[in-house]
């Protein structure tokens, strides 16, 4: 092979290499094979574009771009898909060799960099069957597992766990808080066999439980008894009246009684305005109604448990973690303000090769991203603050301006000589 086309190759490698990355196998893969696997689906498509497959299904979908923002870590390994239109749906997706993830973990990952300061969107991923039409994938494609950050306002910044499970879609019963600033971040799903998972943001364990306990994937074990009844005798009131208690016989007060310091006015007429009556005010030596003291039930017997039984219509499901055909990952989703950028996609079996990937992506430029992030900030703020302060100068000399105008205006208007009112006046006619 000529050496151009090497080189051509390995720049492309470099430029794409992250954009999307697919490793799922039964023992642990050095990340040379990673690249080399990317090489070879370089040397097949040779662009992004070729590997992303737009969705056809309506025709004002928005348009990625490939980017590393206004700002990064690093311009060229910071390269990923960037939403490009503001109020538009974005539906696109990259096909792999399928596979099962039986008896293994299945790890998803990816970065997402709200660089546009979100209002609304999503910022998640969709692994689909194999068999996803990719030309007509939409909102209703059905997927295996949505996964990522959604934003909207103030109310919404969660992480979106959902699986599909018997052709419906069930959602986490936890609120995981997503990240919500400018910034990169690393999201990852861990989806092990023994029906555990766990979600991870920049490398660190924000949320991880039971598939059965955190979704409604089954019928509850256990249910009420329908034959159980609370039996007729079951006392469950903590405190009653002491029957032996009595009112005070001066415990009977009106509610309201009328105000002694009300006068009639002088100019009453009753004749004309009626019967005076002194306004109404609150009695001081109102008690309201009387209610004998509680005392401890003596019949106290708790409160009353209904019985469970064993749900008949529960059966266990020991592979609700199993997705038998996974072989496409897509971007689904809707924002109003564009630019979020999607980077590092990572779908593997190995927890630890995620990590360490995460580790060599995401954690070698986040340092250097935030720095220039901030650099960009302060430069900002400078020259917002010299610009008005140019606006203000400005605006003085203006006034400065105006009132030297007016004093010169002032001192140019002589007052009249003597003699010219005469000369105004019409003369008489000699």
């Amino acid at each position: 092979m000529p050496i151009i086309i090497i080189i051509y190759i390995y720049i492309w490698h470099l430029l794409f290499r992250k954009v999307f990355t697919f490793n799922f196998s039964s023992h642990k893969k050095k990340y040379l094979k990673l690249n080399l696997m990317v090489l070879i689906l370089v040397l097949v498509n040779y662009a992004w574009k070729s590997r992303w497959v737009n969705s056809e299904h309506k025709s004002d979908y928005g348009q990625f771009k490939l980017t590393a923002g206004n700002f990064y870590g690093d311009a060229e390994k910071d390269k990923g898909l960037q939403t490009s239109q503001d109020a538009r749906f974005y539906a696109t997706s990259a096909r792999f060799e399928p596979f099962s993830n039986e008896g293994k973990p299945l790890v998803i990952q990816f970065t997402v960099k709200h660089e546009q300061k979100i209002d609304c969107g999503g910022g998640y991923v969709k692994v689909f069957p194999a068999d996803l039409n990719q030309a007509g994938m939409h909102g209703d494609s059905q997927y295996y597992v949505m996964f990522g950050p959604d934003i909207c306002g103030y109310s919404t910044k969660k992480v979106h766990v959902i699986f599909n499970y018997k052709g419906k879609n069930h959602l986490i019963k936890k609120e995981i808080k997503c990240k919500d600033d400018e910034l990169s971040h690393l999201y990852t799903l861990i989806l092990n066999p023994d029906q555990t998972y766990e979600v991870k943001i920049d490398n660190e364990k924000v949320e991880s439980g039971s598939l059965e306990e955190d979704w409604d994937f089954l019928p509850p074990k256990k249910i009420k008894d329908p034959e159980a009844k609370k039996p007729e005798d079951w006392d469950d009131r903590a405190k009653i009246d002491d029957e032996t208690d009595t009112k005070p016989e001066d415990w009977d007060k009106p509610e309201n009684i009328p105000d002694p310091d009300a006068k009639k006015p002088d100019d009453w007429d009753e004749d004309m305005d009626g019967e005076w009556e002194p306004a109404m005010i609150p009695n001081p030596e109102y008690k309201g109604e009387w209610k004998p003291k509680q005392i401890d039930n003596p019949n106290y017997k708790g409160v009353w448990v209904h019985p469970e039984i064993d749900n008949p219509e529960y059966t266990p499901d020991a592979e609700i973690y199993k997705f038998d055909n996974v072989g496409v990952i897509g971007l689904d989703l809707w924002q109003v303000k564009s630019g979020t950028i999607f980077d590092n996609f990572l779908i593997t079996d190995d927890v630890k090769e995620a990590e360490d990937f995460g580790n060599e992506t995401w954690g070698a430029t986040k340092g250097p991203e935030k720095k220039m992030k901030e650099e960009q900030d302060e430069k900002k703020r400078k020259e917002e603050e010299e610009k008005n302060k140019e606006q203000s100068t400005e605006a003085e000399d203006e006034g400065e301006e105006d009132e030297g105008e007016e004093e010169e205006e002032e001192e140019t208007e002589e007052p009249p000589e003597e003699g010219d009112d005469d000369d105004a006046l019409p003369k008489d006619e000699l």
